[in-house]
């Protein structure tokens, strides 16, 4: 117990994010909960409510069928790969979609959440950040997909726009071909990556104030972060994140957890018990019927947010719809295009930054 202690603590002492303190005992910051016995692991807590909205992301630079004449097959290539790997697996489909939200939260769409060496160097990249390391999937798919593409159009197609595409494939495939997310291509791919950056991530403890806040330093609104909360209607998490609150569950849901983490926190179970391969609406009842595993998902029956989860819920394909807007305003975050002389170029293999 002692030694878990020590890892978690040097674990918090590692995330270089915006953490509080909690009385003189807890540090906090949207991913970890846990006690500590140094306060100086606990930092100043940002004025989060003075945070502005920054312009919703323009896209500039970005167009509808951006390949069609540099690389024509492109897009059906992404398509291909990923529809093989949600057939064999649709926890990978899931993954993908995960994939392009953590790569637009940080530095923005630009494959940053691929590398595993960068232009300087660094080889504690995002990929080693808490909210990634052993928890992100489908980097095969992107791959595959991409090696598929450097074969029939060499150094035309970035890897960040490939992220973009499997996120719309895995999202068209796993709604049963219910959503269908307009996805712009034309992103190029940035040549740093930092661990540390991860924490701008809006993470499974995060308050409504702090979950609003973290959008709005992306220029999305309150709207847009309960629609992009959605897909956690799909995917699975380990028990660490919802041991602590099953006191505040629906009881048989949370007897059902109970039975299923058998007090093992490394345990993954569904975050849907409903239907949990399907990218449905099923979310916002669950968030209704207290039957959802994170604290940033039960904050969503707040007063701020319950109208919108009630909407979702309850008229068919109005979360559809909306989910496609959102996902494509996410992937317009930050982007880097033709014209980004610095620190960018398309990436001829994805986890690397080229020669």
């Amino acid at each position: 117990m002692a030694t878990k202690l020590a890892a978690l603590i040097l674990l918090a002492a590692f995330i270089a994010g915006p953490a509080a303190c909690e009385g003189a005992s807890i540090c906090f910051n949207g991913w970890l909960r846990l006690p500590s016995y140094n306060p100086r692991l606990c930092r100043s807590r940002p004025d989060i409510q003075r945070r502005q909205r920054i312009p919703s992301p323009s896209g500039s630079g970005l167009s509808y069928g951006y390949y069609n004449s540099r690389c024509p097959s492109a897009e059906k290539l992404v398509t291909a790969a990923v529809r093989k790997a949600v057939a064999a697996n649709p926890g990978i489909g899931a993954g993908l979609i995960r994939l392009f939200f953590h790569d637009c939260f940080v530095r923005g769409c630009d494959a940053s959440v691929l590398l595993t060496a960068t232009d300087s160097n660094n080889m504690d990249t995002e990929r080693e950040g808490p909210p990634n390391k052993d928890s992100l999937r489908g980097f095969e798919v992107i791959d595959e997909a991409k090696a598929a593409i450097e074969a029939a159009c060499p150094g035309t197609v970035s890897c960040a726009d490939v992220v973009a595409f499997a996120a719309r494939d895995a999202s068209y495939f796993l709604s049963n071909r219910r959503i269908n997310i307009p996805t712009q291509g034309g992103r190029y791919d940035g040549r740093e990556s930092f661990a540390n950056e991860t924490d701008q991530l809006p993470g499974p403890f995060s308050n409504v104030t702090e979950l609003q806040a973290s959008f709005a330093a992306k220029g999305l609104t309150s709207d847009e972060m309960v629609v992009l909360s959605g897909a956690h209607t799909i995917g699975r998490a380990r028990c660490m994140f919802s041991s602590s609150r099953l006191s505040e569950m629906d009881p048989a849901f949370a007897a059902k957890l109970r039975a299923q983490c058998n007090g093992d926190d490394n345990t993954n179970v569904n975050q849907d018990d409903v239907t949990p391969d399907v990218l449905d609406r099923q979310y916002y009842q669950n968030v209704i019927d207290r039957k959802v595993l994170f604290t940033s998902d039960a904050v969503l029956n707040s007063t701020e947010t319950i109208a919108q989860v009630t909407e979702n819920a309850n008229r068919a394909g109005a979360w559809e719809r909306k989910f496609e807007r959102a996902m494509e305003n996410m992937g317009k975050i930050g982007i880097k295009t033709r014209g980004d002389q610095q620190g960018a170029e398309i990436r001829k293999v994805c986890s690397r930054v080229n020669n």
